[in-house]
């Protein structure tokens, strides 16, 4: 997904969001519900999120500088954390602390809880929408992985985090709904407390899980092993590249690769050869994978290969699953 689409995908959610809030809190206010006030404080904590990777998108577009020498991607892995640590973790606290305190000292409702069905049902019907559109993005991005490898793999956490926040939100409008529903059926205020506790420990789950996407993405993750047997293959591909004797990667950001190799050239090569050939490979690799903006070789035949395998046959499996018309392709 391009920059463009991303911006696109979190402008839009961001609208929804933030006037499914004011209706919320609004229907809070008329139903008297702690269940539905709960909802729209975990609205306010998406709305907050989307702001922030707005924010996020547009610090990353800063030129490089003496400063920041690869540049700023990096602050799209920032804000999303500040958002898991303060909105959501806060947001989920005081929807425990309200439940807790109106089931230990219910109060009959005064409002009306057709406020909070109404409200609730439509949030519902737009939150699912947004989900199924979140979810096509997601298999897109994940190409046939499992879901729990392909978000260990994604690198660019938009389209994760979105989908993150539409699965949450159907479950925890699911949760307010029959809060509601219950607490009006019954009569008992306590399932309305109940549903406005589990509502909390849910935004203070999500919490947890957005700190684990973005901690391996702050302190530095390397390219799929996907990317890294590409980059091999395009190397080694190369004429007067005798072999390849190490690879790194690191993802400054989720469109800013850094490649670091260690390879040997053919035996004989002047230094005007090298020069070439390593102009060559920055050329084929640069051409195919475009995210690796930032390529460092080093002339060194005793490397230990250590991964190199694994790319491999990382590289060779994903060409399968592309099949004939994908975009992955074995180097000329």
């Amino acid at each position: 997904m391009s920059e463009a689409d991303s911006k696109k995908v979190v402008v839009a959610a961001l609208a929804g969001n933030l006037a499914i809030t004011v209706c919320k809190f609004g229907a809070a206010y008329l139903s008297d519900s702690t269940a539905t006030l709960a909802e729209a404080v975990h609205s306010l904590a998406d709305t907050g999120n989307q702001g922030l990777l707005l924010l996020g998108m547009r610090l990353a577009a800063r030129p490089a500088d003496e400063r920041f020498a690869f540049g700023r991607e990096g602050e799209k892995y920032f804000w999303p954390l500040l958002v898991a640590l303060m909105l959501f973790s806060v947001g989920g606290a005081f929807a425990v602390f309200e439940g807790v305190a109106h089931l230990r000292h219910p109060e009959p409702q005064s409002g009306s809880r057709l406020w909070s069905y109404g409200v609730l049902g439509v949030s519902l019907a737009f939150e699912a929408m947004s989900f199924r559109v979140a979810w096509a993005e997601f298999k897109v991005l994940a190409k046939g992985k499992p879901v729990r490898v392909a978000l260990r793999e994604a690198r660019d956490p938009t389209i994760p985090l979105v989908l993150a926040e539409d699965t949450t939100a159907l479950v925890g409008l699911t949760l307010a709904f029959v809060a509601v529903l219950l607490t009006g059926i019954t009569g008992w205020q306590g399932f309305d407390a109940i549903g406005s506790i589990l509502i909390g420990v849910l935004l203070c789950g999500v919490a947890v899980g957005l700190s684990k996407l973005t901690h391996a993405l702050l302190i530095g993750s390397s390219a799929t092993p996907e990317e890294q047997g590409h980059a091999l293959a395009l190397t080694e591909s190369v004429e007067g590249v005798e072999r390849v004797t190490q690879v790194l990667t690191l993802h400054v950001g989720p469109e800013v690769v850094i490649l670091a190799m260690k390879l040997a050239f053919r035996p004989g090569a002047t230094v005007e050869e090298v020069e070439e050939i390593t102009n060559e490979i920055e050329r084929v690799i640069r051409a195919e994978l475009p995210r690796m903006r930032k390529i460092f070789i080093e002339v060194d035949s005793k490397g230990d290969g250590r991964g190199l395998e694994q790319a491999r046959r990382a590289y060779r499996a994903s060409l399968e699953v592309a099949g004939p018309k994908g975009e992955a392709k074995e180097p000329a």
